[in-house]
């Protein structure tokens, strides 16, 4: 079994601003001329007001070694409906392998249904799936959370409630969007929330554009309602070909070409 960190008993959980996270890392980016580090501060500093929650959990002996990310339902940034709620973008431990599977991330849950309580919210509420980019169930099953929705092709949405009776959030079902404006063509939608995307969509951009002699139409996903219109679960990335979803999330240059290959 691995060692467990040495300072394990000591790491706090930091509430941040977006001009305090620049001491502790932007989901795990601490260089700022990194691409899609200025990109995710400037996404942080606007959604702010609507709630929007980064914690880390930091380590004096290794530094940042996690982070939670939620906001206001009403404003989340997945095809989800779930007003009342704490709906959670992000959550992630263990940048060094020791800090893995210690008992952080329940913490972290733990002190996000606290904050849920406080603040007279619902519950709280996820998007998870099996793919990448993105949490899977059990680290939430494990502290409570109920599936109330299967979404194809792998996704969750699942609930933590504070008030029992509450309604329970409902996913967005955007098929009618996906039929209507994204017929034609490669589309790519994206937004800064995320900033690995940013080097991801340049590479899928420069490979479609070079090697199939594509055009790809890039759609920015500027704010919340956008997001809750995006066709796929993710809600701020889809790269779509003639109305089919080709994938959910950032895929590696290899992928993409072997995807093209396929469809084109």
């Amino acid at each position: 079994m691995l060692e467990g960190p040495k300072d394990m008993d000591n790491l706090q959980i930091i509430p941040t601003t977006p001009e305090s996270v620049k001491l502790y890392g932007l989901c795990g980016y601490k260089d700022v001329n990194k691409p899609g580090y200025s990109e995710k501060l400037d996404w942080y500093a606007k959604n702010k007001s609507k709630g929007l929650v980064i914690k880390v959990l930091h380590s004096n002996v290794a530094g940042t070694q996690g982070m939670i990310e939620y906001i206001d339902g009403e404003y989340c940034w997945r095809p989800v409906s779930a007003p009342h709620y704490l709906f959670i973008h992000c959550l992630f431990v263990g940048f060094k392998k020791e800090y893995k599977q210690r008992g952080f991330a329940s913490r972290m849950l733990a002190d996000c249904f606290q904050d849920a309580i406080a603040r007279s919210k619902a519950g709280i509420a996820v998007m998870v799936r099996k793919g990448s980019f993105m949490a899977n169930a059990d680290i939430f099953l494990k502290n409570g959370f109920e599936p109330v929705e299967n979404i194809a092709p792998d996704f969750q949405l699942l609930v933590k409630k504070v008030q029992i009776h509450a309604s329970n959030p409902v996913y967005i079902n955007n098929d009618p969007i996906l039929n209507s404006r994204y017929q034609k063509g490669l589309t790519i939608l994206r937004a800064d929330q995320c900033p690995y995307t940013v080097k991801n969509v340049q590479e899928m951009v420069r490979t479609a554009e070079e090697e199939f002699d594509t055009k790809v139409r890039i759609i920015h996903i500027n704010s919340h309602q956008e997001a809750q219109e995006n066709p796929s679960p993710f809600g701020t990335f889809a790269l779509i070909l003639n109305g089919k979803i080709l994938s959910h999330h950032p895929i590696s240059k290899t992928r993409l070409v072997n995807i093209l290959r396929t469809e084109l």
